[in-house]
């Protein structure tokens, strides 16, 4: 059975994460693919490099696109070939793979209702051979990242009233399609910002720093297209630099590219490297306008939502997700190349106290909105979380952030919902994701090939991280466990909806639906003896609502939310606004119900999604090849003294750290099961 977890498709409306960030179903005819034959499957050295391109090389194509208005690029006239990238791959029936377009395909025509090739993957492609190139020298890479970033620049729009923008899909025989069916926003796809326009920024600015010595000539038109796409985000995005979106109560920034702090990551990492290679002023200017953007987007800490992440979405107070979540290392990077260590402040809470509460509590989902409303996983996510740690533990010193970064690398060999690896450094394949159930997506498209690479290229450099990622089999896991209201057991004036669209208009609703609590009316969910655990309703909380809903743990009092206490609508796409609270007391040990029940007069019905409960201190145990590796997160305001059992042979070095990352207490032992105190609000670290 084919699912798809893909998030090559983003988010251009509110929908795309409703239905779970998937893309459409691919339809294949046994004709239009070009096969590839499986590699082989043996186990490659443990001081092998990781990374491998052959999967990279066989989606590449090169592809003389017709003579098409507004449309050129480096050289043209001389190398009429362009490099470009098929967007998909599936598995064929001879055991190997074969190339797939985004859409519906027509042999008569041959073409995709989408494209063969698009933007946002040949700019990211671009960004794995440039690194790749600069990390070992090899002249294949250089030569590859050359022909991919004059394909990328073929699609950009060059003059005219939308000149920078980018057209995102192309057809097998190198024409454009600016209109794909199904419709993406913008449509037109190069008629306003966009995701493949901050993606094209990213391999713009990364390809130049490269080439600026190596080939200043093609280093020059680079920095034209740059100024072309700068020029584009200065007309459509920063005219708003200032001014703020009012969200359920909230301000946020209204000069986010596509009000995304996900897609004005990606062209921040650009411009940082554009910048930091002797861009002109321009575009520091507009980097830092960017990162001042994004950092504004941090929010919580370790016992209040978000968690201290920097949320990708200016729109909602509710959603998180993984794909594209590069903001903390965006912002890392920006700190260092404008010399303002400020902007790293919600990169650090970002890294090092939303970063172990994700792990120990299920690991990168595609979306905790606000709950586990997409657990599925992919490449895509994992890397944004690997690059990440990795740019703010460079940015800050703090060496936590490549302790962390091991685990989640892990993901790709074994430490995930299916226990199996999700790359293969004999073929350089990357599954394309796993279900929440624990079903692996055997395609091996160009995103997630792409992110896979992105963290091989990372963990061979830093061989010390590869060696952990390789501890990899999941012993424990202890974190955040969800109760779907709609579960419990009701009495009173309390009723389960089941909507037909599980989407607010701005987050999801979890399981099936909610539950409507009118006065009186309550909700009571049986549980297994527990451990002291966080209680954290997620309510829909509606400005001037009367609700008011209080929390039992058998007989003691936990504390009451109350629905009104949220801000008015605002610029926000729905009203309300669907938030975990946490409540000041915590469940005792040994509870086996919880009930909560709505007090208030009779007019507005308290409307609950969920209850998250949360150990004072999650867990995540990982064992593998003579080796074991613990995190252990807090969620309370005071340290905390535990054990926990790590495998492997010999002493282990035991390392804490408070909430930012900084080191409190190093000491070793010996013994199988370690007594450790954690920080409060910190995580302390174990290697076997």
């Amino acid at each position: 059975m084919r699912f798809s977890v893909t998030a090559r498709c983003m988010v251009a409306t509110a929908a795309a994460l409703a239905t779970g960030l998937a893309s459409p179903s691919l339809a294949v005819t046994a004709d239009s693919g070009v096969a590839q034959t499986a590699g082989s499957a043996t186990t490659p050295r443990s001081n092998a490099p990781l990374t491998n391109l052959a999967h990279l090389d066989w989606l590449g194509v090169k592809v003389n696109p017709p003579t098409q208005a507004k449309h050129t690029t480096y050289r043209l006239g001389v190398e009429p070939s362009i490099g470009t990238l098929w967007t998909y791959a599936e598995p064929d029936e001879s055991g190997g793979y074969r190339h797939v377009g985004g859409g519906e395909y027509d042999p008569a025509t041959n073409t995709w209702s989408q494209g063969a090739f698009n933007a946002d993957d040949m700019t990211r492609a671009a960004v794995v051979y440039l690194r790749h190139w600069r990390a070992t020298g090899a002249l294949s890479s250089r030569d590859s990242a050359y022909e991919m970033l004059r394909g990328v620049a073929y699609l950009q729009t060059a003059s005219g009233p939308d000149a920078g923008n980018v057209v995102l899909w192309m057809q097998p025989d190198g024409t454009l399609n600016p209109s794909a069916e199904p419709v993406e926003l913008p449509d037109p796809s190069d008629s306003a910002e966009s995701y493949w326009l901050a993606r094209t920024i990213w391999a713009l600015g990364e390809g130049y720093a490269a080439f600026r010595d190596e080939d200043p000539a093609f280093a020059s038109f680079l920095a034209k297209r740059l100024k072309l796409a700068v020029d584009a985000v200065d007309r459509q995005v920063l005219d708003r630099y200032g001014e703020y979106l009012n969200i359920d109560g909230q301000r946020t920034p209204a000069w986010l590219i596509v009000d995304g702090a996900d897609a004005t990551a990606e062209a921040i990492l650009g411009l940082s490297a554009y910048v930091s290679a002797g861009g002109p002023r321009q575009a520091r200017t507009v980097l830092f306008k960017l990162a001042k953007g994004v950092a504004a987007l941090g929010h919580g800490d370790a016992r209040t939502w978000p968690f201290g992440a920097v949320r990708p979405w200016a729109l909602s107070r509710s959603v998180w997700h993984t794909w594209g979540s590069q903001m903390p290392a965006a912002l890392a990077e920006a700190s260092v190349v404008l010399e303002k260590p400020q902007l790293a402040r919600p990169a650090v809470t970002d890294s090092f106290t939303f970063d172990p509460w994700l792990l120990t509590s299920g690991g990168p989902d595609q979306g905790r909105l606000p709950t586990r409303g997409d657990a599925s996983q992919i490449a895509y996510g994992v890397d944004s979380r690997i690059q990440s740690l990795l740019a703010t533990s460079a940015a800050t010193g703090r060496n936590a952030g490549r302790r962390i970064a091991g685990m989640f690398a892990a993901w790709y060999f074994g430490a995930n919902a299916a226990g199996e690896a999700m790359y293969d450094p004999t073929t350089g394949r990357t599954f394309d994701g796993i279900s929440a159930e624990g079903e692996i997506n055997r395609n091996s498209g160009a995103e997630s090939t792409i992110h896979g690479l992105l963290s091989m290229i990372a963990l061979d450099e830093n061989p010390r991280i590869a060696a952990s990622a390789r501890t990899a089999v999941v012993d424990r896991r202890l974190g955040s466990r969800t109760l779907q209201a709609e579960d419990a057991t009701l009495s009173g004036d309390a009723q389960v909806v089941n909507p037909a669209d599980l989407w607010t208009g701005e987050s999801l609703y979890s399981g099936s639906g909610y539950v409507e609590l009118g006065s009186g009316g309550s909700v009571s969910f049986d549980l297994p003896p527990t451990r002291r655990r966080l209680v954290m309703p997620v309510l829909n909380l509606e400005p001037g609502s009367n609700a008011v809903t209080a929390f039992h743990a058998q007989h003691r009092f936990l504390g009451r939310v109350r629905s009104g206490n949220i801000g008015p609508q605002g610029d926000s796409p729905a009203p309300g606004a669907l938030l975990p609270r946490t409540l000041p007391e915590t469940l005792p040990m040994g509870t086996t119900s919880l009930t909560a029940t709505a007090r208030h007069a009779k007019a507005d019905p308290a409307i609950l999604d969920a209850v998250l409960l949360e150990p004072r201190v999650s867990r995540l145990v990982l064992s593998g090849r003579g080796h074991g590796t613990a995190l252990l997160s807090s969620a309370v305001d005071h340290p905390q003294g535990t054990q926990v059992s790590v495998a492997g042979h010999g002493r282990a070095r035991v390392a804490s750290y408070n909430g930012n990352g900084r080191l409190v207490r190093v000491h070793f032992s010996r013994a199988e099961t370690i007594s450790v105190t954690v920080p409060a609000g910190g995580f302390t670290f174990i290697r076997r």
